[in-house]
């Protein structure tokens, strides 16, 4: 395995503090309705947390993916194409990723992801299944523009964002990311992007709420994180965790609701909260086949192929980067 070659993007102060952490909690817990950016869920025990809530039984959308990157692999060959560089968003543990490079013959691996141990552990545990195949992992905020290695510089490009990470975001900050996607990637790359499907409520609240509780510890690991980064006072088990289906933004909404009137503190600023109001912590967004094609050609992002698993709870699509036209 190479060694990182990428430009880490964490801006710390003089302190050791997350300077974008610090700003988005604050700047959150100041609004109306407080609310966290959901991607401050995956610090290094958020993450992993996130892998057992992957094996959970009312976890539907791992399976269902895992299954369309099981049994569609000559499709993708066909489709993709050898020889291209995998750059992979939030890649986690990268559970999924050998059943695609396995479908593809690709020329190198790149995830990048902004849990450092997390990211350096998994990339260790793929170069080791892949021995052939260069593997540069960048620890780095993909919501931003990232200079990949330079020795996939001159590679085809494609990008790699299973599990509907794209549902966490609202529509114009999802705009946002699959156009630095494009940026990210260049001319000619295309995108592998997971999608969730809309579908009986019942079943959606049942994957965000487990009866083990795992979620739970997902959602409240965020304060416990804000604590210990951030100087916080918020008294964790005075919280619960909330899973609910808003049906008109077609999402899962995840909250951290207070069980009691409270005030504590953030970075030196004082908050208040009444009991039953929350911290709104995650969206997950759910797709009809229209509304992800909008989707992505916002995104500039034209739509190629689609498969969905035999149970039609989740789709893949495959998309190529849009060339730039003036007309309409």
């Amino acid at each position: 395995m190479a060694a990182n070659e990428g430009m880490t993007l964490v801006d710390l102060d003089g302190e050791g503090v997350d300077r974008a952490f610090r700003t988005d909690v604050l700047a959150g817990l100041r609004q109306p309705q407080k609310a966290v950016p959901a991607r401050w869920l995956y610090d290094d025990a958020g993450s992993q947390l996130f892998e057992d809530i992957t094996q959970l039984e009312e976890y539907y959308p791992t399976r269902a993916e895992t299954e369309i990157l099981s049994t569609r692999g000559t499709e993708f060959a066909r489709e993709i194409g050898p020889g291209r560089a995998v750059v992979e968003f939030g890649s986690g543990s990268s559970v999924k990723t050998p059943l695609l490079l396995r479908a593809i013959d690709p020329a190198a691996y790149v995830p990048l992801d902004i849990a450092g141990d997390f990211l350096r552990a998994a990339a260790g545990e793929l170069s080791a299944k892949f021995p052939g195949l260069p593997v540069y992992p960048v620890e780095a905020d993909f919501m931003r523009e990232v200079a990949l290695p330079a020795a996939v510089e001159g590679m085809p490009k494609l990008g790699f964002f299973p599990g509907s990470t794209i549902g966490n975001m609202v529509p114009r900050t999802a705009v946002d990311l699959l156009r630095t996607m494009r940026a990210t990637l260049g001319a000619g790359a295309k995108l592998l992007i997971g999608m969730d499907l809309i579908k009986d409520p019942a079943v959606l609240v049942a994957a965000y709420d487990d009866a083990a509780g795992v979620t739970a510890e997902f959602n409240l690991n965020l304060a416990r994180r804000i604590n210990r980064e951030l100087g916080g006072t918020i008294p964790v088990d005075d919280l619960r965790h909330v899973a609910r289906w808003n049906d008109d933004f077609a999402r899962i909404e995840m909250h951290l609701e207070a069980q009691r009137d409270m005030t504590f503190e953030v970075a030196g600023e004082e908050f208040s909260i009444a009991k039953g109001e929350t911290i709104h912590t995650e969206n997950s967004h759910k797709f009809s086949r229209r509304s992800a094609n909008a989707l992505l050609l916002a995104g500039q992002w034209t739509p190629a192929c689609r498969w969905t698993d035999s149970g039609e709870r989740f789709s893949l699509i495959l998309a190529e980067a849009t060339i730039p036209r003036s007309a309409p």
